[in-house]
């Protein structure tokens, strides 16, 4: 059985814990007048929604007009990016706080192993419920944990535990806590998938695992097939891995389902190119390395990087290298008609104080027409974005989220991999 609060004192140790709603609970922290009442930060765009907005049918990516048609009592908010990172950081020193094993995903979730904590701490359970204890008392904002086994299980529990919530999964009943819950829970189960697997009457992940395994392939694909297949028997062997001092820095961006047009990779990485290069402004970094990761239909994902012979922190030049990086990993899949993720980061990190030009690169996405912008012109700019916004906060200068969130793109919460690598899928 499984059971929420009280848990496990064997094998089921790691840790799924994910602040709910958290840029919406940052805004109604901020705030006290927001609080219980339906909002979205964003402008034309919902980035985000509160549970109360949520409850209307507000979703992130969702047009403004058609989310106040859905909850006429919306209120919408810009949003206070400094503070979502400041918030994100306290809670992740709370974490650490428990076990130096701690995977930070997103800037607002991450995976813990608390197998060597027990001694000091107590079980894993109460060691959830503490986390959750100090987090709403000394931050105040609402998490969820899950306890599991591996880390695909103790994800999908935080999500059931949702919102504000601990559930914990024992050693020995993870089928019969997986068997009644829907597919979709299951990471990569999107609405094409979900809908080819409801076709042949599989909606709970315990009819999928019975389902056969060649029959899965056969429907969507052997890499996605034998991946689904995997999570839903809870095959996830993936350790918890600390990210500290790892030495890079990535975000990425669920696309939906879309063909890999130009322009639709261009708003993507200018979008996560400037997410990505003022955090490493911001830490007086560059990079020489850079790495962009593509996802496809059925779920294979494959990378591609480039060294650079002097390290970037540019916004305009990592959004070149993502997309020709990109457009080369294209090309040699020529079949793929669809993109499902895009993904950047930067590593090989340097102390970027004293860099202030950077060397010529021909590297894929290099701009060689005339008049195009050099090294110090984008230096310049980038300087002068980061003194506006230091001045009058991050909305003030740069659309790259709002246009690219306006294009269809699903912000995913504006999820960044704070100096750390990019998560590994699961099998």
């Amino acid at each position: 059985m499984y059971h929420r609060g009280m848990g496990p004192r064997d094998q089921a140790a790691i840790l799924h814990a994910d602040l709910d709603a958290f840029y919406a609970s940052v805004e109604q922290l901020l705030d006290p007048r927001l609080r219980g009442r339906p909002i979205a930060v964003g402008g034309g765009v919902v980035l985000a929604a509160s549970y109360e907005a949520r409850a209307y049918g507000v979703r992130g990516g969702m047009p403004a007009r058609q989310a106040r048609e859905l909850c006429p009592r919306l209120r919408f908010v810009a949003g206070h990016f400094r503070e979502y990172q400041r918030l994100g950081d306290r809670v992740m020193d709370v974490l650490h706080d428990v076990t130096p094993l701690v995977e930070r995903v997103s800037i607002d979730e991450a995976f813990l192993d608390v197998a060597g904590s027990v001694h000091l701490f107590g079980p894993p359970a109460a060691i959830a419920a503490s986390i959750r204890e100090r987090v709403r008392t000394e931050i105040g904002l609402p998490i969820s944990v899950g306890v599991a086994t591996t880390k695909h299980l103790a994800k999908v529990a935080s999500q059931v535990a949702k919102p504000d919530g601990l559930v914990v999964v024992e050693a020995g009943e993870e089928d019969a806590f997986l068997a009644p819950l829907p597919v979709g829970l299951l990471w990569g189960v999107g609405p094409a998938t979900r809908a080819r697997l409801d076709g042949r009457g599989i909606r709970t992940i315990g009819e999928l695992a019975a389902a056969s395994p060649s029959m899965l392939k056969g429907l969507l694909g052997r890499a996605a097939g034998a991946k689904l297949t995997s999570l839903a028997a809870n095959v996830d062997p993936r350790p918890v891995r600390s990210r500290r001092g790892v030495g890079s820095v990535g975000a990425q961006a669920a696309l939906g389902r879309r063909p890999p047009t130009p322009e639709a990779l261009r708003l993507a990485f200018a979008f996560l190119a400037d997410r990505v290069a003022t955090r490493l402004r911001a830490g007086q970094r560059a990079g020489r390395t850079v790495t962009v990761r593509v996802r496809f239909a059925d779920m294979r994902s494959v990378t591609r990087s480039l060294t650079l012979r002097a390290p970037t922190a540019n916004t305009a030049t990592l959004t070149e290298l993502g997309v020709g990086l990109t457009q080369a990993a294209l090309a040699d899949h020529p079949d793929e008609r669809e993109v499902t993720l895009v993904a950047l980061s930067v590593s090989r990190l340097v102390r970027g104080e004293g860099i202030q030009l950077e060397l010529p690169f021909d590297g894929p996405g290099r701009d060689r027409r005339p008049g195009a912008p050099d090294p110090s012109a984008r230096w310049a700019l980038d300087r002068a974005v980061d003194a506006v916004r230091e001045r009058f906060g991050r909305d003030a200068v740069g659309v790259a989220a709002l246009r690219f969130a306006a294009a269809g793109g699903v912000p995913d919460g504006f999820r960044e991999l704070a100096e750390c690598d990019l998560a590994d899928p699961p099998p």
